[in-house]
């Protein structure tokens, strides 16, 4: 399963900031895998299309039962409003039971730092990682 390269499906307005969510979600045994990553590509044609979205990507390391994406929205509105629109909103709900742990993280950035870079988008969800494992312990 491949890594769904940067799309921008809106262009961002100069000078204005965006809002940045990265997330990584781990599924419960393998054969979780295919049922997540054929329903996020339900989501993905969603956010083709979203008002808001300015960018966005997906890793699947299928393997490893781990899906990462990186999406980046106008404002925190059109991201909440794409959360709970269909499919997203049937699509999540659907898939708590084969999750194993989902990790996530925002931040604001100037659109003319865009696209994100996954290696800043991973160290941020490790950063988030190691903040929750630091509120449980």
């Amino acid at each position: 399963m491949p890594t769904l390269p940067w799309i921008t499906p809106n262009p961002a307005v100069p000078g204005t900031s965006a809002v940045v969510m990265a997330s990584r979600f781990e599924v419960r045994s393998l054969a979780d895998v295919p049922r997540f990553f054929v329903r996020s590509l339900a989501v993905w044609r969603q956010l083709r299309r979203a008002p808001g979205a300015l960018g966005a990507s997906l890793i699947a390391r299928p393997l490893r039962r781990t899906f990462y994406t990186l999406s980046v929205w106008e404002s925190r509105e059109a991201l909440n409003a794409f959360a709970a629109a269909e499919p997203h909103r049937s699509v999540m709900r659907g898939l708590r039971g084969t999750m194993k742990e989902s990790t996530f993280t925002f931040w604001p950035t100037p659109v003319e730092r865009l696209p994100i870079t996954w290696a800043d988008a991973h160290a941020r969800i490790d950063a988030e990682r190691a903040e929750a494992a630091g509120r449980t312990a």
